[in-house]
């Protein structure tokens, strides 16, 4: 058993996967969890690299998958906590069903603020430990055809650098990791609704790039990363740049075809 654990969520594929293969290689033992059966493959996979790994089943858009997550955790110290767990929804606004529209808020902020603030806590109580929320480049501009995503993605960044500010005197440390699009399976997943939008069939960031560099970001304590020279041009224009023309931008890679 290592001395160090590890907790991700959204752990089955894309970042969330790379992220807990990158701490299994540092010498983290795993908490692992997503809502889908494809967490076992993972486990095992990780499980290769020497790290003792547990994976659960969880939706962590409800109370319950909150709760059996932290009763998981229960009397256990944790090192490392990646809050990736997130889900996209692409078409229009007006065409999408409400109940994909609420599970969505509800897992991207409502029950993201919730994790942060019980894991927040418990590191504060034990005077130590590092958290990794994956926010996004799309927290920085208006989102058409991926409007609730953008929106919640832009409250978990404010959040994470509220935080940092908050506990700049703190041994524990919150890393925002914002990436731009990065080839994960949101795109194709079935119930995001983003197939048919031109961004899905791009050439898109590589995930183990990305995790890389989050992981070394949280690893520093530094406040956030935007891997890539494109996603950092973007974010940099926000200040410059009227909302209506980044909208426009969006716009042409989100707009189903």
């Amino acid at each position: 058993m290592a001395e160090k654990l590890a907790v991700v969520t959204g752990a089955s594929t894309g970042l969330g996967y790379q992220l807990a293969r990158i701490a299994a290689q540092d010498g983290h033992d795993l908490v692992i969890c997503a809502d889908e059966e494809e967490i076992h493959v993972a486990a095992e996979k990780l499980r290769s690299l020497g790290a003792e790994v547990e994976a659960l089943i969880l939706d962590l858009s409800g109370r319950d998958g909150v709760e059996a997550l932290f009763g998981a955790l229960e009397g256990r110290d944790i090192d490392l906590f990646c809050a990736n767990a997130g889900r996209a929804l692409g078409h229009a606004f007006a065409d999408q069903d409400w109940s994909d529209v609420k599970r969505l808020i509800d897992l991207n902020i409502l029950q993201s603020t919730s994790v942060l603030h019980r894991i927040g806590r418990r590191m504060h109580a034990r005077g130590s430990g590092r958290i990794l929320v994956t926010g996004s480049i799309g927290g920085y501009v208006p989102g058409p055809y991926d409007a609730v995503y953008d929106a919640t993605k832009a409250y978990l960044n404010s959040l994470s650098y509220a935080l940092q500010d908050e506990w700049r005197d703190s041994p524990v440390t919150l890393t925002c990791l914002m990436p731009g699009p990065t080839e994960t399976p949101i795109f194709h997943r079935e119930g995001n609704d983003l197939t048919e939008a031109p961004i899905a069939e791009r050439e898109k960031d590589d995930p183990v790039t990305v995790a890389e560099q989050g992981y070394r970001a949280v690893m520093a304590g530094q406040r956030g990363v935007v891997p890539g020279l494109h996603n950092r041009a973007i974010t940099m224009l926000t200040g410059l740049v009227p909302e209506s023309v980044l909208a426009r931008i969006h716009r042409m890679g989100a707009e189903p075809q």
